[in-house]
């Protein structure tokens, strides 16, 4: 079996896109940007309150500050998305493999 060389740019991308993520977040409060859903909610009456409340809610973590929280909760959920993505990846592959004839 051998291994394919893995391009490390799109890896590169998504670092970088993480470790901007709290000027992302200082920009954002700057300008007084709000969730279109939320400001939909709050146009249609519909009161937020969610069954479960979330590992990161308003992408903070508690007890670190606001822009560390974000950067955080960026690193941390894309950690997460890319390694579900990456088994998905590897299963899809190896049932692809399994059936060939």
């Amino acid at each position: 079996m051998t291994t394919a060389a893995v391009d490390r740019r799109p890896l590169a991308g998504l670092v970088a896109l993480v470790a901007l993520s709290p000027a992302f977040a200082w920009a954002a409060e700057a300008v007084g940007y709000a969730e279109p859903m939320e400001n939909a909610a709050a146009r249609a009456g519909v009161a937020a309150d969610p069954l479960v409340g979330g590992l990161f809610p308003g992408y903070a973590v508690p007890g670190v500050g606001a822009l560390a929280g974000t950067a955080a909760a960026g690193l941390i959920g894309t950690a997460v998305t890319l390694v579900a993505a990456l088994a998905l990846a590897r299963g899809l592959r190896a049932a692809r493999r399994s059936g060939e004839p």
